[in-house]
């Protein structure tokens, strides 16, 4: 599997550190460090294709024991990404002891607590269709011209940016839906069968060429959307505050 050329940390300059919660496969995470930061993630299933340091641990926990020893003032912000599909059809979530699938608790609510307790801005990222997150941002495929839609909401905290317009949507997502047959601009980056993308088509639609795990990319948000908002994060934070 070939690795793109622009992964690793910029070493001619201090860069700010992002902790990257329930990082997955580093969707999120290589967004960040392409707008700017150096990135640590954290997940509780081992994640060898990560590209970044990396710590496997339960997301809640490892941010609990850095509030509480104080090594939270190492990072600048937080990104999460908790899991939140209670049996959806669709895709199962990153951050459960059982493997893929399977039920599990939302972990939105506990995730804000702890992150408002750390006093760091942070971003927390939910699919479409949850009411669990404010819509601070709606971000989507069509906006960075991707070939996915995978419309995201984030929500921000201790910070705040203007929304992006949403663009006109090109076409169809390619499958089958409902016994009828549509072709489209956009792949289906999620599950398997029915016109579903292949690994590769969801590769190239997203932007995601280090992991070759489906699961890994079906979770994945596009890199685009996580470097969007870092250097809105960037542009709207005072200097001596990213640098404190």
């Amino acid at each position: 599997m070939t690795q793109p050329t622009d992964i690793g940390r910029d070493q001619t300059a201090a860069r700010p550190l992002l902790l990257d919660l329930y990082c997955c496969a580093g969707g999120a995470g290589m967004g960040y460090n392409r707008a700017g930061f150096d990135v640590e993630g954290v997940d509780i299933r081992p994640r060898p294709n990560y590209p970044f340091t990396f710590r496997q641990g339960d997301a809640l926990t490892v941010l609990a024991e850095l509030i509480a020893s104080g090594e939270i003032r190492r990072y600048t912000a937080i990104h999460s990404s908790p899991p939140c599909q209670k049996q959806c059809a669709l895709t199962v979530g990153t951050n459960r002891s059982r493997g893929w699938g399977g039920e599990h608790v939302d972990l939105v609510a506990p995730t804000r607590r702890l992150l408002n307790a750390s006093g760091l801005p942070y971003v927390i990222e939910q699919p479409d269709g949850k009411a669990d997150v404010r819509k601070d941002i709606t971000l989507c495929g069509e906006m960075f011209g991707l070939g996915v839609m995978r419309h995201r909401n984030f929500e921000l905290g201790g910070w705040s940016n203007p929304k992006p317009k949403h663009l006109k949507h090109r076409g169809y997502v390619r499958g089958w839906r409902h016994g009828v047959y549509r072709d489209g601009p956009y792949v289906a980056a999620y599950g398997a069968g029915g016109g579903k993308a292949t690994i590769a088509e969801m590769q190239q639609a997203m932007g995601i060429y280090w992991t070759d795990v489906r699961e890994e990319l079906t979770e994945a948000i596009p890199p685009a959307y996580a470097q969007w908002l870092g250097r809105a994060f960037l542009a709207r934070t005072p200097a001596r505050a990213v640098a404190a």
